[in-house]
């Protein structure tokens, strides 16, 4: 019997929600634990202001993804949310950092690992916004600032987003049907997984395509399993 791989995204882990990270800590120890590979395909934080942040809140869990490290190949895609994490972290807890959108081979499936916000193309203002804070420039003038300093902007940033997003149709802060189309057309895949979205569900786009949206943790688990030549999502809400 082949051994599990795990896909997770969108726990958006944050101190004020320890309940979150106290059923990470379960998903690793238990589920985790006799996996072969977990990709994590972003927004793992609430947010990720740098890798100077001590994150005191988050040092058990640190520690038992390290641990878990020892065993199971991690691998992370950087979300909208954690951007920001650079080598620092990931060397923190054994992870390797995959490219923007990652094509890996899974059976006889060629499958795209995305966080999923750059399929989200009819919300031009937050493509915009995105473009911005990805370059390098932006970045290296943002973790130029104390931590203090990147704290404030942060929440500046997620006042604006929030109030933004009470003004945008859920229609625009989907996926677009024609990128996603696209997308597979460009990338040369029979799969596309992603997270962002926080619609959990499997989506057969044609007889031999296939898109797998991962849900949030709230603060449920919320994961995809590949084992035996099978996808199977596992959601509170699917």
């Amino acid at each position: 019997m082949n051994a599990e791989t795990l896909f997770i995204s969108d726990l958006h882990l944050d101190p004020d929600k320890p309940e979150i990270s106290q059923n990470f800590l379960r998903f690793i120890k238990i589920r985790a634990a006799q996996a072969r590979g977990l990709y994590i395909l972003g927004d793992l934080f609430e947010a990720w202001l740098g890798d100077d942040d001590g994150a005191e809140a988050f040092t058990e869990l640190f520690a038992a993804i390290k641990h878990l490290s020892t065993t199971c190949r991690i691998c992370f895609v950087q979300g909208n949310r954690d951007f920001l994490v650079g080598e620092q972290l990931l060397h923190k807890l054994g992870a390797r950092l995959l490219q923007e959108i990652t094509i890996i081979q899974l059976g006889h499936h060629r499958v795209a690992l995305m966080h999923g916000d750059q399929l989200c193309t009819d919300d031009t203002q937050y493509q915009t916004f995105r473009a911005q804070v990805r370059s390098l420039d932006w970045q290296q003038q943002y973790l130029a600032k104390t931590l203090a300093e990147r704290q404030a902007i942060a929440k500046q940033l997620r006042r604006q987003s929030r109030q933004a997003m009470r003004e945008k149709s859920d229609h625009i802060m989907d996926v677009n049907a024609q990128t996603v189309a696209d997308s597979f057309d460009r990338l040369g895949v029979d799969t596309i997984i992603h997270g962002h979205t926080h619609r959990p569900a499997l989506h057969s786009i044609a007889p031999d395509r296939q898109r797998i949206v991962l849900g949030d943790w709230n603060p449920e688990a919320s994961y995809l399993s590949w084992k035996d030549g099978q996808f199977s999502l596992i959601d509170p809400r699917v």
